[in-house]
C-alpha cells in the first residue's frame, strides 16, 4: 500500500517538464500541490507551473548563489515537519545544482530523501542520439577555462564509452571546436537543443557536422550534447627485432628456444613458428 504524500519531514526532489508540459507526472502534480516549502531555481519561472497546480506551499529561491544561506533554512524546515519539495528551472534536481548538496546534508542530517521522478535532459538526449548507452559518462558544464578545462577535455578524449555533457548557446561553439581538437572532427556526436519541445532537434553526425551547423546557425536554447567513445585502438604488432630480443633475453634467463617461442606466442598471441624461426634467421637478411 502506498503512503500518503508528500509527508511532513522529507524531501522531495521533483522532476518537472524540460519542454512538453504533458511530461509531469501525476505523482510530481500532487507532491508539488502538497508540500508546504517548495525550493525552486528561480521562482518567477516556476511561478506559473506552480499556479497552474494550485500550489500553496512557501516559495524559495534556491540556487548556486544562495546555497550558503538557503541549505541551512531547508534543513530546519524539514526539522519543523515541513515537506520541503525542490524543483529547478527543467528537469530532475540534484544534476548539475544545488539539489545533489541538499539531498546530501538532509540524508546525513537523518531526513528521507526521495526522488519523484522526472525528465531529465542528459538522459533523454543519450537515448534519442542513437550512440552507445549501455555505459556512459555525464560530464555536465565543463569549467569554462583554464587546466581544469583542458584537462578535462583531454580525459573526455581518452573516455571509451559515449559521454554527455550540457551547454549554453554563447559557448557552444568554442566547445565544439575544443572538441574538434581533442577528439578529431570525425569523432560522432549529436548534439540535442529544444528536447520535447515542437522544435526539436538534433545535429551531427559528427564533430564536423554540428561545428558546420552552428558556425552558420546562430545556437539558441540550451544544448545537451552526446559524445560517441574514444575507438578502441589495435595494440600493435611488436616487429621482428623485438621479438628477436625478447626471445634472446628468455634465453639468456635459462629458457630453451623452443619454450621461449612458445612463452612469447602465449603472450603476443604470434604463432610459435614464426617466432622460433627467427631465432634461426640469417642477420644479413
Amino acid at each position: 500500500m502506498q503512503r500518503d504524500e508528500p509527508a511532513s519531514g522529507c524531501l522531495y526532489l521533483v522532476g518537472t517538464p524540460i519542454g512538453h508540459l504533458g511530461d509531469l507526472s501525476p505523482r510530481a502534480k500532487a507532491v508539488l500541490a502538497g508540500a508546504t516549502v517548495i525550493a525552486c531555481e528561480d521562482t518567477r519561472h516556476s511561478g506559473q507551473l506552480l499556479s497552474t497546480l494550485q500550489a500553496k506551499g512557501r516559495k524559495l529561491s534556491f540556487h548556486q548563489h544562495n546555497t550558503r544561506t538557503r541549505l541551512p533554512q531547508l534543513l530546519q524546515a524539514l526539522s519543523d515537519g515541513d515537506s520541503v519539495a525542490v524543483i529547478s528551472d527543467a528537469g530532475l534536481p540534484g544534476i548539475s545544482d544545488p539539489g545533489e548538496e541538499l539531498a546530501a546534508q538532509a540524508r546525513c542530517a537523518g531526513f528521507e530523501v526521495i526522488c519523484v521522478p522526472g525528465p531529465c535532459a542528459a538522459t533523454t538526449a543519450l537515448v534519442s542520439s542513437g550512440l552507445p548507452s549501455g555505459r556512459f559518462c555525464f560530464e555536465g558544464f565543463l569549467p569554462v577555462k583554464g587546466k581544469e578545462r583542458r584537462q578535462r577535455l583531454e580525459q573526455i578524449a581518452t573516455e571509451p564509452r559515449t559521454t554527455v555533457l550540457y551547454e549554453a548557446p554563447h559557448r557552444l561553439l568554442p566547445l565544439l571546436q575544443s572538441l574538434a581538437e581533442h577528439c578529431g572532427s570525425e569523432r560522432p556526436l549529436q548534439v540535442a537543443r529544444e528536447l520535447t519541445k515542437r522544435h526539436e532537434q538534433q545535429v551531427g553526425p559528427t564533430i564536423a557536422a554540428a561545428l558546420d551547423h552552428f558556425q552558420s546557425l546562430r545556437p539558441q536554447g540550451e544544448f545537451t550534447l552526446v559524445l560517441g567513445g574514444c575507438p578502441e585502438q589495435a595494440p600493435s604488432e611488436p616487429d621482428d627485432q623485438e621479438l628477436l630480443a625478447r626471445l634472446q633475453q628468455r634465453i639468456g634467463e635459462g629458457a630453451s628456444p623452443s619454450d621461449a617461442a612458445r612463452q612469447l606466442a602465449i603472450e603476443t598471441g604470434i604463432s610459435r613458428r614464426r617466432l622460433y624461426s627467427l631465432l634461426h634467421q640469417d642477420p644479413s637478411e
